[in-house]
């Protein structure tokens, strides 16, 4: 993996649930924010089946939405957005690429952050969540060709080219960012989502730096986050 050393002006962060970006870019995210840049995070559902608790969708949904909100100003992201799909029940549609075109649109991203949807399973027999899957569709599509042609979604604004897509949950990483400087301010992040630490907070600060200890190995940096790196086409 190559070292992606570039800190983006405007980074635009696409995911499916309240802590999936925390999880997978927040020290990529807090690392640039503390560096200038201006990150916008974009959450497709409202989390409201996040749970096995007795309580409603509803109830589950505003709690996680106050966990994303801490959490958001941890990380340094200038505006959050929520899309208001239902959990588990996002589809790569016009619908959605309509109104992710005019996230891009509107804030001029240098950068798009989002799922890779090719991931399917990890190791341990871990199953990639079906919404992170057609988040990561619906970003890449929105971003190559949709928003930067006029004639897909001419509502949405002005056409702006992304310059390229980071993908994150990816079994094809290619470039490594250093998140030496953005790791606390990860794990703090993380440790907002207490809805979905059901064994408290303690562990996080451990398990999440020797995560980046592992990707960075070998690297000459301490900790990293890594993405595959796609570049604008079709």
């Amino acid at each position: 993996m190559r070292l992606f050393s570039d800190v983006p002006g405007r980074v635009l962060a696409i995911f499916a649930h309240p802590d999936d970006a925390e999880i997978a870019a927040g020290g990529t995210l807090a690392s640039w924010a503390s560096q200038g840049a201006e990150v916008r995070l974009v959450l497709c559902t409202l989390g409201d089946k996040g749970s096995r608790a007795d309580d409603s969708p509803e109830a589950v949904a505003l709690r996680r939405s106050h966990e994303a909100s801490n959490a958001a100003a941890r990380l340094g992201v200038g505006s959050l957005i929520t899309l208001g799909y239902p959990d588990g029940e996002v589809t790569n549609e016009s619908s959605i690429r309509r109104r992710i075109v005019g996230q891009i649109r509107e804030f001029e991203p240098e950068v798009v952050i989002c799922p890779d949807p090719t991931t399917v399973y990890f190791a341990g027999g871990y199953y990639n969540h079906r919404d992170h899957r057609e988040v990561g569709w619906a970003a890449l599509d929105s971003a190559f060709p949709a928003a930067r042609l006029p004639k897909y979604f001419p509502e949405e604004g002005r056409p702006h080219s992304v310059g390229l897509c980071l993908l994150s949950g990816t079994l094809f990483p290619d470039v490594l960012v250093d998140i030496s400087g953005g790791l606390r301010a990860k794990i703090e992040a993380v440790a907002e989502h207490s809805s979905q630490l059901e064994y408290g907070v303690e562990w996080l600060g451990t398990a999440l730096s020797r995560r980046a200890e592992d990707v960075a190995k070998g690297s000459g940096l301490k900790y990293g986050e890594c993405f595959r790196l796609i570049q604008g086409g079709g």
